[in-house]
C-alpha cells in the first residue's frame, strides 16, 4: 500500500466534502432525515474525514483554529462507536453549517503545502 502523505490526506478530505454535497444538494433536512441511503453516506464520508483530519499535523492544524479540529475527530468516534445514537439532526448541521468552513481551510492548507 502506498505511503499516505499529508496532501493525500488534505485531498481526501475534500473528496469526501465534494461527495456530502452531491449526495445533499437540494435536499432539507427533513428529506435527509428520512434518505437511509444518503444519511449513510454522508455517515460514510464524515468518518472519512475524521480519519483524514486524525493524520493531519498539529502545527497545520494550528493554522486553521476556526476549524473544530478535537469535535471532528470527536464525531469520527461517534459514528465509530455510538452509531446508533447519532441524531440526523446533528449530521444535518454538520453538512449546513460546518462542511463548508472545513473545506475552506482543507484548500488553504493545499495550497499552502510546499510543492515538491
Amino acid at each position: 500500500m502506498a505511503v499516505r502523505t499529508t496532501p493525500i490526506w488534505l485531498a481526501d478530505i475534500r473528496e469526501e466534502i465534494a461527495g456530502i454535497r452531491s449526495a445533499t444538494a437540494g435536499r432539507s433536512a427533513t428529506d435527509f432525515a428520512s434518505n437511509w441511503i444518503t444519511k449513510r453516506a454522508v455517515e460514510h464520508a464524515l468518518l472519512i474525514i475524521a480519519e483524514a483530519a486524525k493524520h493531519i499535523p498539529a502545527g497545520l492544524k494550528a493554522n486553521h483554529p476556526e476549524v473544530p479540529w478535537q469535535k471532528i475527530h470527536g464525531l469520527g468516534n461517534m459514528l465509530r462507536h455510538e452509531y446508533r445514537r447519532i441524531d440526523p439532526d446533528i449530521l444535518w448541521s454538520v453538512v449546513s453549517d460546518h462542511i463548508e468552513p472545513l473545506d475552506r481551510a482543507v484548500a488553504a492548507l493545499l495550497e499552502d503545502f510546499p510543492k515538491s
